[in-house]
């Protein structure tokens, strides 16, 4: 089924999505007389969590998710006490915290007739984790429900997405993004369509790409790569600059949220009170805290770093695309039509037997990355795949 259309150019997703949301649980449960399914899974390319937020409204809400009520607010805004919003934020999602979260879910309502819980990133779950995730998804108390997000069916294991829902969300049209940047954020329609284009309906990209100048640069940046590899040198430099802008990216990100978490956790175990001993021994008591915290926020910096260098590699992804669309003659909409006579140029010199190597270049790439390669390893093979014109 597909929820997702009817969310595009609305001031307020969840007044639209919380009725198809509510409609699509009715056609599903109480059509087939099956009862309430316990286990959802939400895929597409964006707004995956939106969609469940606002699903867990229309089961919370007495009317179905009114969007106005206090439920509906409480559920937008994260603070519901039956919600439990679970963000990974490191690399992936251990066992012990999956464990921790079932034991959390097994619990009765406070307010409502369910108890949610709505799991961003459930495809970062490690193995172990998974099959603890399985064992409460297979037996769920009667008054829990799983909102599971993943970018595709496939990113999950296939005993968990056997056993879900499955709610697909669509694409957006280029014009659909483009008009929610300008009457949301009032961008200028030509840069909105630029926008829209690049981030292939993802409104949050388009958005960034809209109004946020150095996160076009860094795009521009990574779309200069493929015309600058005219030899091995420059293929190792551009190998360099793809590692250090995710790491300036990572450390942009966490820098400042580190030094916060640790003030307050060092606070909590009572750093700078007073009262003979008190603080020496509370201080050393948070030692493992202390720790625990590092780990998690060098796993986060990772993870940050990992995304960046993706979404670099999805640009180039994108570009060719467009090439071998132009190759072929294609009729369909660039992603980079902005830079309309650079993939023209590179249509023009290569073939699509080349250009099909060299995007398999990226997505090996890719997958070398998600196996712990060492990144300038992996992108420097990249880049010379990308040079190589056999």
């Amino acid at each position: 089924m597909t929820v997702f259309g009817d969310l595009i150019g609305q001031d307020r997703p969840i007044d639209v999505m919380r009725r198809a949301a509510a409609a699509a649980a009715e056609a599903v449960a109480g059509g087939r007389g099956a009862g309430m399914t316990h286990a959802w899974l939400f895929t597409g390319p964006a707004l995956r969590s939106a969609a469940a937020t606002a699903f867990a409204a229309s089961l919370l809400c007495r009317d179905q998710g009114c969007g106005h009520c206090d439920d509906c607010h409480q559920v937008e805004v994260g603070s519901h006490p039956d919600v439990t919003f679970v963000r990974p934020e490191g690399l992936s999602y251990s066992v012990r915290q999956t464990r921790e979260l079932v034991l959390k879910a097994a619990g009765a309502p406070t307010l409502g007739r369910w108890r949610i819980v709505l799991f961003e990133d459930a495809d970062r779950v490690t193995e172990a984790a998974a099959n603890a995730l399985l064992k409460a998804i297979e037996e769920p108390p009667p008054r829990t429900v799983w909102l599971l997000c993943a970018p595709s069916p496939d990113d999950m294991i296939i005993t968990i997405r056997s056993r879900c829902r499955v709610v697909t969300l669509g694409t957006p049209s280029t014009e659909a993004v483009a008009n929610v940047l300008v009457t949301r954020d009032g961008v200028p329609h030509d840069v909105a369509l630029d926008a829209a284009r690049a981030a292939q309906g993802d409104i949050g990209r388009a958005r960034r790409l809209a109004l946020d100048e150095e996160v076009r640069r860094r795009r521009d940046d990574v779309l200069s790569i493929p015309r600058s590899l005219t030899g091995v040198a420059e293929c190792i430099t551009a190998a360099e600059r793809l590692v250090k802008t995710s790491t300036e990216d990572a450390d942009a990100a966490t820098t400042a949220l580190n030094e916060t978490e640790t003030a307050e956790l060092r606070k909590v175990y009572g750093e700078g009170s007073s009262g003979k001993g008190l603080n020496k021994g509370l201080v050393r008591g948070g030692a493992g805290a202390l720790k625990e915290l590092e780990t998690m926020q060098k796993s986060r910096a990772t993870r940050i770093k990992r995304d960046s260098l993706d979404l670099a590699l999805l640009e180039l992804v994108a570009f060719y695309r467009d090439v071998l669309a132009v190759q072929f003659g294609a009729p369909v909409e660039l992603a980079n039509e902005d830079r309309r006579h650079e993939v023209e140029a590179v249509a023009r010199a290569s073939t699509p037997e080349q250009t099909l190597r060299r995007t398999d270049a990226i997505m090996k790439c890719r997958e070398r990355l998600a196996a712990n390669v060492n990144p300038q390893i992996a992108v420097e093979a990249m880049t010379l795949a990308l040079r190589s014109p056999a």
